[in-house]
């Protein structure tokens, strides 16, 4: 993929298993062992056996590297291992990395995973505590002196010029949370099922970092996720409906820092993503008007109305209206808002799920969905598509 042409990867690697831990507060077990839970229950999904991998990809901030879980769930040699940089913007990198192992042939099977106890053992809602000496870690110290030492503190400073530049409250980022939570409460695997909320509800909720309240923010979640990309070819023999990879991208803006962006032009927007859409759009053929389903990257709501406009759905400024409106189907199992918090890799499950008729929120005839990664960071993205 280029930033200033169209590539050749779309079409050629397919999705061909998911699998997960159950989604909690407290797993009860290590990092290690859900990783491992997850990678086998996704090669079950697969038809699949743990000989038949040779490649794996994960994230940076994983206590679980790729030789560790390949001997604990029984996966023998590895031609191909990988991990992708910056928190939740590697998602989506993590299945296009495979793909592009598979498509040049460097590996046959290559299983994504991502695996942590992100509320019973760290907690990213905690604020930066502790951190070593880096290149990057320069551009938060610039801003942890002044207060703003977590996420939603990072993310407040955009949302809060996004609100000002289009004139809008932050009533606004509500229906993103309740659009999350009503697909949440009919999806059994989500944390918050049954537990749907209303606009009043949102309102109410405490403020966290104005102008974001509590049910602006993402959850904290224990859990594992994995996904199994190979050819897709081969894809055609195996028991689950291909979810082929359409489009693959990743994208760093001009000024880009992770999270604390904050010397840009504009904060109204997400460069980053932008620069994602682009290469999704000129490789895939597509327009936003071919898109069935939107798994968009949740962690904040504001984030979530920036990458609507960001990919043309909507105009700068219009992305609440269009949630209200419900213009598009929009995270279907409910989101890191109301599934669950694992860094995105459960967003990619759930759009291989719309691809194969299996959501417990069906869009019917879906046969484009559209993933995101993390925003604010440099991140990446997906399109999913039917074989044919």
């Amino acid at each position: 993929m280029s930033v200033r042409r169209a590539d050749s990867l779309g079409g050629r690697a397919a999705v061909v298993g998911i699998g997960a831990t159950e989604f909690s507060k407290d797993s009860g077990r290590s990092e290690l062992k859900l990783a491992v839970e997850a990678v086998r229950a996704a090669l079950d999904d697969a038809g699949l056996t743990p000989a038949d991998v040779d490649g794996l990809v994960t994230f940076t901030m994983d206590t679980s590297p790729e030789i560790t879980v390949a001997q604990a769930a029984g996966i023998g040699e590895l031609s191909f291992f990988s991990r992708v940089h910056y928190g939740g913007g590697a998602a989506c990198a993590t299945v296009q990395q495979a793909a592009l192992a598979v498509a040049s042939g460097v590996a046959d099977v290559v299983v994504c995973y991502r695996a942590f106890n992100e509320r019973s053992g760290r907690r990213f809602g905690s604020g930066v505590q502790q951190r070593e000496p880096t290149a990057e870690g320069t551009a938060l110290g610039w801003n942890l002196p002044f207060g703003l030492l977590t996420p939603a503190s990072w993310v407040a400073m955009a949302a809060q010029r996004y609100l000002h530049t289009y004139g809008l409250t932050p009533d606004g980022f509500g229906h993103v949370a309740v659009t999350d939570r009503r697909h949440a409460a009919r999806n059994p695997a989500a944390y918050f099922y049954g537990k749907p909320i209303t606009l009043a509800d949102h309102a109410a909720s405490r403020w966290i970092v104005e102008p974001l309240r509590l049910l602006d923010c993402c959850q904290e979640t224990d859990g594992g996720q994995a996904i199994v990309v190979t050819s897709a070819e081969r894809a055609r023999d195996l028991p689950q409906p291909p979810a082929v990879i359409v489009a693959a991208a990743q994208g760093a803006g001009r000024a880009q820092e992770q999270m604390t962006s904050f010397y840009r032009d504009d904060l109204t927007g997400l460069p980053e993503m932008g620069v994602v859409a682009r290469q999704l759009w000129r490789s895939s053929g597509l327009s936003p008007s071919d898109i069935d389903v939107g798994i968009l990257y949740d962690h904040f709501t504001p984030f979530v109305l920036m990458q609507l406009e960001e990919f043309g759905f909507c105009a700068p400024g219009e992305g609440a209206g269009f949630v209200a409106a419900d213009a598009l189907p929009l995270n279907t199992h409910g989101g890191q808002l109301g599934e669950a918090y694992l860094h995105g890799m459960n967003g990619i499950a759930e759009a291989v799920r719309q691809i194969r008729g299996s959501s417990v929120n069906q869009v019917p005839g879906a046969a484009r969905t559209l993933v995101t990664a993390g925003t604010g960071v440099p991140t990446s993205g997906l399109i999913l598509g039917t074989d044919g």
